[in-house]
């Protein structure tokens, strides 16, 4: 039995309902929420005014809703090569994500190197430090190495909603309900020399996990502290 539903979602028909629902269900669902962006200037100054590659980092936990965290421009994200991962590249490519099939634990080096290529092709990356199997809120020294190679800033960024709920899963999943309010917070970028040994690269995988807890700390009190100095847009507003 167990056999059969590994083969049932593997078989391409379920591959290709899952993947149009799942885009269907996720983009739908960004449309009813009312989004805030705090920080997002940070970001918006590497891009557009020094034109920068940069690096994407978020919690496994928080990826639901990182497609329109900043999709105005072109990403590529990491993605395992799990049996579930198909879906997920698939889904990625709907909302115009290229995924690079891979992590540290399987085809690490290879995952790495088409990551580096992706973003010497224009691509920004977009790398959840702790996945896909955690531990849970654990940057990885591979997220490190990858800022290294590819010469690009990380950015911590967190999403956080009013009202949803965290899955029982190792990640703790964020969930946001239908037409309530989310908020991306953006924090500091984390920069790693070219020739940064293993010292260096030891205390920025510090930095940015200690980077990434804030902003995920910031997101979660958002909807309590209700800030009045930021920017407000809707999501119809954004893909508009």
């Amino acid at each position: 039995m167990k056999q059969f539903w590994k083969d049932l979602r593997t078989h391409p028909v379920v591959v290709a309902i899952l993947t149009w629902l799942s885009a269907f269900l996720l983009r739908n669902l960004f449309r009813s929420l009312r989004v805030s962006y705090v920080g997002r200037e940070v970001l918006d100054r590497l891009i557009r005014a020094e034109g920068r590659q940069v690096m994407a980092a978020f919690w496994h936990g928080r990826l639901l809703m990182m497609p329109f965290a900043h999709p105005e421009v072109s990403w590529a994200v990491m993605v395992s090569r799990h049996p579930d991962g198909e879906v997920i590249s698939r889904v990625a490519e709907r909302f115009g994500i290229r995924p690079v099939r891979g992590s540290a634990r399987e085809a690490g080096a290879w995952a790495l190197l088409g990551m580096v290529r992706a973003s010497r092709r224009g691509y920004h990356l977009a790398i959840t430090p702790d996945g896909p199997l955690g531990p849970r809120e654990h940057v990885k020294t591979g997220t490190i190495e990858l800022a290294r190679l590819a010469g690009t800033p990380i950015i911590p960024v967190a999403f956080a909603s009013s009202h949803g709920r965290f899955e029982r899963s190792w990640d703790r999943l964020l969930i946001p309900y239908p037409f309530g309010r989310g908020v991306f917070v953006y924090g500091e970028p984390v920069v790693v020399a070219p020739t940064a040994g293993p010292e260096e690269v030891e205390k920025a995988r510090g930095v940015l996990e200690e980077g990434l807890r804030q902003v995920t700390a910031l997101a979660d009190a958002y909807f309590k502290n209700q800030p009045s100095a930021v920017n407000h847009r809707s999501a119809r507003k954004l893909e508009g």
